[in-house]
């Protein structure tokens, strides 16, 4: 590009006494083909250049003479030989604010500071109008003292892709701009050059200011938590090798008061270069630490108990799988304990929960002192413990421990000004001796305690085979189970489910009850297992959804067209395949009934051995409306993952939350999370054992949809609850 030699660090002249004209006034212009100093080889390179498109220039830096090509004048809009005083007019056609910048440009080339000439400026055009110009060029002779004599290069119109740049900085900016309003922080890599842009709300979340938090990749890296750093940088070098099509990672970054926030960062690379490599990578923070607390505190209830901070059920049975292999492995033995406290009712009847609370916490500890560190102690539920003794000897005085356990159990407790005195029961089976799977060391435990209560309770109680006698009364109430369907033994009674925000009725949930001819009133607790264990829960199954579909079709014609009844299944029914006219599907077709006339209850036990079987089944109820309900909620591991991989419409919170529900209280801060939890993936919540207005009030609070319990009523025959529905809905209208 042709310079304005007046803005010159230094004047370019030649010898004064050959050239002492002044570079600062106006030169001669002359098109090509001019006589000026040509060679032939000039004549071909410029004929090159014409051929390329690209306007051509020639300066000689001693004269101040300047050459234009033909196409230089054109990109300009004007015919060749058009603009006179070409010098002149060529800085006067720079736009302003360009002109500095060429200049520096010029002179950073004459200086040494640069190996080329080149700058991209703005020049105005005949009709005005501006058109960006490409300009780069290189001296091509000196004198014998080093100085510059001559200068050519060329003049590209970029205008083309001067607008495309443009266009992509406004889409960058409208697309930044809209991730900034969803609340994400925008971070912006440039990979080949090693600095990173970060947005105003990016560094507000970790409580700095743009000035603080240093632009460069490693800034927020140095600040990742040690733990996550490794998985982070694991998958964002999957997406840079294209293993991945976008890259996601979740972790933890410190914070500026030292704190840590969790983060859910999202990216995708933008560019690479030839070979491939990535050369800019744009992407977002989105704060995640609300939704990884309140996992987290319904992952820790998973996995222990939150009054005891025991294991729980399921973490036992995790530990116990593993013992055994190991067990099994090293040949050695194990023992499994079952306890009771003896006469833990009536604390809890006399002195309150809250006692008992306090009883069943100085328990636990008690039994974690009486054991190793290497043994589990657990509890199961209630006053329920399990002790899990792993690494014993055939020469392991097992008796000596129950006894220091029993003797420690039967000391004092002192439940504020109160002192009470409990025992326990303990049943104890050993492995392998007694058997090898853990279901039937589960068994043979239980029937162990079994004995230990019918033996008068304070004592302990080995599995033996004689205990098999248990198992023989089993085999004969499952006898009579066979018959009390046939006989007509059953019933169903019905427990309203309220809705919470308005106080009306329009679901209840389906209760079996068996009239034992001889032995009365049979708790489903005692007959339920056995009817899974001998599969007649399918035939019974089958009985329940049959009178329940009779009762909702009456009820939605004299309750309210909405009305809903959900009944309980257990995993055997999905283990079975059904007769035709046995699909519940079909059948509320053939009735003319809507699929959501029903809710089916299931258990994580459904979900955790879920096989095709489950799925399509689940799928055929999505299909046909039927809304299904994840019973006994925040009792069991399986649940939190399951929501995401299965159709559920419902999570019933299970009564152990809710009986001892409290202001502040960790039940309290366990129900509110998982209501957040099941809101924000689209689910609806139950609460069972309501049994106060207290409860019901902090339900309220947390946002809970449903709740049914004592407090409202009892489970009640089918006239009854109609009654019942009718005086409370009547009672709500204005």
């Amino acid at each position: 590009m042709i310079q304005d030699p007046s803005s010159l660090t230094e004047p370019l002249a030649g010898p004064t006494t050959d050239h002492p004209e002044d570079l600062s006034l106006p030169h001669r212009f002359r098109p090509w083909g001019g006589e000026h100093f040509e060679s032939d080889g000039d004549s071909r390179w410029q004929l090159a250049l014409e051929c390329s498109g690209s306007g051509a220039w020639d300066w000689n830096l001693l004269t101040g003479e300047q050459f234009h090509s033909r196409r230089w004048q054109e990109m300009l809009g004007y015919q060749a030989g058009e603009i006179a005083d070409a010098n002149h007019e060529f800085v006067n056609r720079v736009h302003p604010d360009d002109k500095a910048l060429m200049s520096a440009a010029f002179n950073d080339y004459l200086q040494g500071r640069t190996d080329s000439y080149s700058a991209d400026v703005r020049l105005r055009c005949k009709d005005g109008s501006w058109k960006w110009i490409h300009t780069r060029g290189t001296v091509v002779s000196h004198d014998a003292q080093g100085r510059a004599l001559r200068m050519i290069g060329i003049h590209t119109d970029i205008s083309d892709r001067k607008a495309a740049e443009s266009a992509l900085r406004d889409n960058e900016e409208r697309w930044k701009l809209a991730l900034e309003s969803t609340g994400d922080g925008v971070w912006d890599w440039h990979i080949a050059s090693g600095r990173e842009f970060f947005s105003k709300r990016l560094v507000e979340m970790y409580g700095f200011t743009q000035e603080e938090l240093a632009q460069n990749p490693e800034a927020l890296d140095e600040r990742t938590h040690p733990d996550d750093l490794g998985p982070m940088q694991n998958d964002r070098q999957a997406h840079f090798n294209g293993l991945t099509p976008t890259y996601s990672n979740e972790h933890r970054v410190q914070c500026k008061d030292g704190s840590w926030k969790w983060v859910h960062t999202r990216g995708m690379v933008i560019s690479r270069d030839d070979a491939g490599k990535p050369t800019r990578m744009i992407g977002t923070h989105t704060d995640i630490t609300d939704r990884k607390n309140a996992e987290a505190l319904v992952r820790q209830h998973a996995y222990f108990d939150p009054l005891t901070n025991l294991p729980n059920r399921r973490m036992l049975r995790d530990r116990l799988e593993q013992e055994i292999k190991r067990s099994r492995r090293d040949a050695l033995q194990l023992a499994i304990l079952f306890i009771d406290l003896d006469h833990f009712k009536e604390v809890n009847d006399t002195l309150g929960h809250d006692s008992g609370d306090v009883l069943l916490v100085e328990a636990a500890r008690r039994l974690r002192q009486c054991v190793r560190e290497c043994d589990t102690v657990a509890r199961m539920g209630g006053d329920e413990f399990t002790v899990l003794l792993t690494e014993l000897t055939p020469d392991t005085n097992l008796e000596s421990l129950l006894q220091k356990m029993l003797h420690t159990m039967a000391q004092v407790f002192v439940l504020g000004q109160e002192q009470v005195f409990v025992s326990a029961s303990v049943g104890v089976t050993l492995y392998p001796m007694d058997g090898t799977e853990l279901d039937a060391l589960y068994k043979n435990a239980d029937q162990a305690l079994y004995a230990a209560k019918g033996a008068g309770r304070n004592r302990f109680s080995f599995f033996t085979p004689a205990l098999q006698e248990a198992t023989l009364a089993r085999a004969r109430l499952t006898t009579d189970l066979r018959q009390a369907l046939v006989q007509q033994q059953f019933q169903l009674l019905y427990q309203p489910i309220v809705e919470l925000a308005t106080g009306e009725v329009r679901k209840s949930e389906a209760l079996l009850r068996w009239h034992h001819p001889e032995r009365g009133l049979i708790s489903p607790a005692a007959f339920i297992p056995i009817a899974e264990t001998s599969g007649l829960i399918v035939d019974i199954g089958e009985w329940v959804f049959e009178q329940a579909l009779t009762q909702v079709q009456i009820w939605r014609e004299s309750l309210h067209p909405a009305f809903q009844i959900s009944i309980n299944t257990s995993p055997v029914q999905f283990q079975h395949s059904h007769a035709a006219n046995s699909n519940w599907v079909m059948r509320l077709l053939a009735l003319g009934l809507p699929g959501n006339c029903l809710s089916v209850e299931i258990t994580e036990g459904v979900l955790l051995d879920s096989d095709d079987i489950v799925t399509t089944k689940l799928l055929e109820w999505r299909d046909a409306g039927i809304q299904v309900a994840l019973d006994d909620f925040g009792t069991g591991y399986s649940s939190l993952a399951y929501l995401q991989k299965f159709d559920i419409d419902f999570i019933k919170i299970d009564q152990s939350f809710v009986r001892d529900l409290q202001p502040q209280s960790t039940n309290f801060a366990l129900c509110k999370a998982m209501v957040a939890m099941a809101h924000a993936l689209g689910l609806q919540v139950v609460a069972e054992g309501v049994e106060t207005a207290a409860q019901r009030d902090l339900l309220l609070e947390t946002g809970c949809d449903f709740a049914q319990g004592y407090f409202y009523a009892r489970p009640m025959a089918p006239e009854g609850l109609h009654v019942w529905v009718t005086d409370r809905n009547a009672g709500l209208q204005p």
